[in-house]
């Protein structure tokens, strides 16, 4: 018996590391674990995420079922997981999976494989999350790419010459899948002290008509056509990036382009894995930030002043999800017109949005304050009220998230857009010159 283990990659179809397991002619034995390194630091005890990893492991197995197979799940730690498992089962062989690119599951990745070679058995990782990963797309003398063009540029040389793979996984599964004649649960959410959320999910279903029209309304809010809203089912996996990748490649070069950000992310997090704590560029982190928690929370609960911030934040407190042209427009603000490190956005963010990639939101985020990779210049500062007129020129978004904007109850703006501005400015600039 080998096992499969699922972690980022909720689907049978289209998977790669699956597709290995059951390549291998050895009867496979699909895993996965809740592990509370990850959600005993999640404040909301509904957490919707939560919620949703539950429902897929159950269409999981449900569809397993079908070929007499269903999935272990375990609620702890990995590690312990797998020392139960091949305590309890002396015949697995090895484990498949694939691989993650975070900081924390490169640790656990590294502890489980040693695991497995300490027990004389094997630890197999595939390429799945991403079109390519680590060093796949690099310059000439294989170092990584620091700035979004050239690294797109090469990323589209190599996805003509390699075209889109394609995993049969779901062909192999009658033949490939270790029979399991004893159902064994799956922990309730119960169990792990969680409560089921309310909060609805996107649908991993998408229309060609959106991506077709992705370039011209990606950038306005209201747009309810503008973006596909599948964020969500990348960063879980319940839907393939290659297979999006190849409906986007025939509609939308723009689509396409934001694919490509993604892998972008995902590589620098890899090169980079100090990125979520430090600034990629170290001089930033010489700013002298404001540390007002009165702002930040204003920040948080969308109470700035400013319509476009607020409506944007309003947003994400009450579905999980934000325009990813407001997206940019709040953290330019928080770390821009307040001075808020970076580093307390991007954990607000990490609590709340449903498609939290660590990766994109730690990119992002450093992309806005200017101290990361192929970041914008720190003296480019969103102009909040600029960003509305030019992308919600009718009010629509804004209206619709803040009702009493142009009343006597909304509030006067936080600060001042030409005095932050400079403030910025003067802050930002003595910080770098003090590194010369």
């Amino acid at each position: 018996m080998v096992l499969f283990w699922f972690r980022r990659d909720l689907r049978l179809e289209d998977n790669a590391g699956l597709f290995r397991a059951l390549q291998s002619g050895i009867p496979v034995q699909p895993v996965f674990v809740f592990d509370r390194e990850i959600l005993d630091k999640l404040e909301n005890r509904s957490d919707a995420r939560v919620q949703f990893i539950y429902r897929e492991l159950h269409q999981i197995n449900s569809e397993l079922a079908a070929w007499g197979a269903q999935i272990w799940v375990h609620y702890g730690s990995p590690l312990e997981a797998h020392r139960q498992w091949l305590s309890e089962h002396p015949e697995i062989q090895g484990v498949f999976a694939n691989r993650d690119y975070e900081p924390y599951a490169r640790k656990r990745d590294e502890q489980i494989e040693q695991l497995y070679q300490s027990e004389g058995r094997w630890f197999k990782g595939s390429k799945d999350h991403v079109v390519f990963e680590k060093s796949e797309v690099a310059k000439g003398d294989g170092t990584a790419y620091s700035v979004f063009t050239p690294y797109s540029r090469r990323w589209r040389e190599r996805l003509a010459q390699e075209g889109i793979n394609h995993f049969n996984s779901l062909e192999l599964l009658s033949s490939g899948l270790r029979k399991e004649p004893s159902a064994k649960p799956i922990p309730s959410l119960e169990s792990m002290s969680f409560s089921p959320s309310d909060l609805p999910v996107p649908p991993r279903v998408w229309s060609d008509e959106v991506i077709r029209a992705y370039a011209s309304r990606r950038n306005f809010p209201a747009e309810e056509q503008g973006t596909t809203r599948l964020g969500l089912h990348l960063r879980f996996g319940t839907l393939s990036i290659r297979k999006l990748l190849r409906h986007a490649a025939d509609h939308s070069e723009t689509f396409v382009s934001e694919l490509i950000w993604r892998d972008f992310y995902q590589m620098l997090l890899y090169h980079f894995p100090d990125s979520p704590s430090k600034a990629v560029k170290p001089a930033y982190d010489r700013i002298q930030w404001e540390t007002s928690e009165e702002n930040f929370n204003a920040w948080c609960e969308g109470r700035t002043g400013y319509p476009m911030v607020d409506a944007g934040m309003r947003q994400l407190n009450a579905t999980g999800f934000m325009h990813n042209r407001v997206r940019m427009v709040v953290a330019s603000f928080l770390t821009k017109h307040l001075l808020i490190d970076w580093r307390w956005g991007e954990a607000y963010f990490a609590q709340k949005l449903l498609d939290y990639d660590q990766a994109s939101n730690v990119g992002g985020w450093q992309w806005a304050s200017g101290s990361g990779n192929d970041a914008a210049p720190y003296f480019r500062i969103f102009n909040p009220q600029s960003q509305l007129e030019k992308f919600d020129p009718k009010m629509v978004y804004v209206k619709h998230w803040v009702p009493e904007f142009g009343t006597a109850k909304y509030p006067k703006p936080i600060v001042e857009h030409s005095f932050a501005r400079q403030r910025c400015l003067e802050r930002y600039k003595s910080a770098l010159a003090a590194g010369y």
